[in-house]
Parts: C-alpha cells; structure tokens; sequence
C-alpha cells in the first residue's frame, strides 16, 4: 500500500490536491474514527485524497502539566484501527527512533516535527520502516536546507519522502509562511505539503500556552492551493475551545466541509 499511495500522491494521480487531517491528539477511545469519518464523508464526495492524522504523544510541551496523550499504545492502536476500519492511510509523528519503529507498525506514515528535522539518527530509523516519511521543514530552516534532511531518508534505503512547510519563526511569537518554500522544495523531487493550522501558531506566550490565528486558516489554505502545494495539513476538532492540545490554531470540524469546497474550486480554477 505505502508504494503504491506515494506514487499516487506524487504523480497527483486524483488531479486534486491530497489532505492530512485530524485531531492534533488521540482525547479518547472515540475520537479518532468520529473525527476520521466525518472527514471521510467529504473527502470522498470532493474526490480529495485523504490521510488521517493524529499524535500518540505530545513530546513538545512547553509546561510539565500539559496533557501529552493517553498511554503510546493505547494511541496508536486507535489510529491504526481508523486505518484498517476506514481503509485509509493513517499518519502519526515520531520523536525518537525506538517510537519510528513501534509507530510504523500502526502507520502509513510517518511524520518528523519540524524541531527535529535535522535529527539524523531520527531521519535515518525512520527511513529504514519503509514506511512514507514526512518531513517537517524546521521553523529555523530554508527550503533548500531540506535536501539534506531528505537525502538522509533516501540514504536509509528509502525514497518516499514528502516534506511540509510550516512556518518560519519570526521574532518570538509569531509565524510566516514564506510561499517561495513550496516551488523551491518541489524542485527537490518530493510532494510538498503546507502545514495551514501549524503555520498560524503563536509560541512561546508567557502562559506557557501557544496561541495561534484561526481566523486566517481559509487565507493560508487557499494561498498554499493557488501556488501549487501538492497537499495541504490541517488539524481539526469538533470544539477546538476545549481541545487538550493546540486548540487555538484548530479549524472546528464543522467548517471544514465549506473550506474544502472552496479549495477545490481554486484547484480547479488554477489547473
């Protein structure tokens, strides 16, 4: 299956743009196939490709009693019985290279955080699951610093790369999508995907909470599709107020049907 999705994905294989979507945490036992098959529902009538995601752990909290998941393998489980139950692909991030191979066991693919794209150790276990690697363009790196990142995946035996932009950090609390960053990572030969909800972070508040601009996620996504980004990210929740992680850049599920439309009517209207 990983073979075959990467090259549809790459070849843009459904004429469309594809999506990585869901929650930015497994909450519960019912959330991911609640929010997987809502989004499914649209996916398939809009004819996008869709790639369900959700974290097993947040390792990147900035205060000791922020809520980081619900046990690793309790996680993962769920995210993969989306998988297997919808008949999708399923994509979760790694953080140290002992979890790239317990995920790759559950995941399609696998996904580096931008903090650690230039973990080569993290980069090299990743590539050897075989699995899709999706690479996170760190929020301190160019776009053609990449090739190095991915160029340690294909070394590890393994070609299906994608990376993401997400962002550039700009002063200490604020985010810039730089959209120069997707025809500059496509020359590199990979799909390149616009990460739209994570691009409107607002880090470091001295709540120890990050912040973030849902009010401009139509803006960046409708951007990043009339550039020409091979797919977009978004991570959505039915009530993002009461999220238990990154609930202020989170798009409300119940917008994401009317977004979508709209973006396709771009693809359509650009290609």
């Amino acid at each position: 299956m990983n073979e075959n999705l990467y090259n549809d994905l790459k070849s843009g294989k459904s004429g469309n743009f594809f999506l990585i979507a869901g929650p930015c945490v497994v909450e519960n036992e019912a959330m991911p196939m609640e929010i997987a098959v809502h989004i499914k529902k649209i996916t398939d009538r809009l004819g996008i490709p869709f790639i369900f995601k959700a974290s097993y752990l947040k390792a990147n909290r900035s205060r000791s009693d922020s809520f980081t998941g619900i046990g690793m393998q309790k996680a993962l489980k769920l995210i993969g019985q989306v998988g297997t139950g919808l008949g999708i692909p399923v994509l979760t991030d790694v953080h140290t290279e002992d979890q790239a191979e317990m995920a790759a066991r559950f995941a399609n693919v696998l996904q580096i955080p931008a903090f650690l794209c230039r973990q080569t150790e993290l980069l090299v276990a990743a590539g050897k699951t075989g699995r899709i690697v999706n690479i996170k363009k760190g929020q301190f790196a160019s776009a053609e610093s990449m090739q190095f990142a991915i160029q340690k995946v294909i070394q590890a035996g393994n070609p299906q790369v994608m990376v993401t932009e997400r962002g550039t950090t700009f002063g200490y609390h604020d985010l810039v999508v730089d959209f120069r960053n997707i025809p500059d990572m496509q020359v590199l030969g990979v799909p390149v995907v616009v990460d739209i909800t994570h691009s409107l972070q607002q880090p470091n508040q001295s709540s120890g909470v990050t912040g973030g601009r849902p009010d401009l996620i139509e803006t960046i996504a409708k951007a990043a599709i009339a550039v020409g980004a091979d797919g977009i990210f978004i991570e959505t929740h039915p009530d993002p107020a009461n999220a238990k992680s990154d609930g202020a850049n989170m798009l409300p599920l119940a917008q994401l049907d009317s977004l979508l439309e709209k973006l396709v009517r771009i693809r359509k209207a650009v290609y």
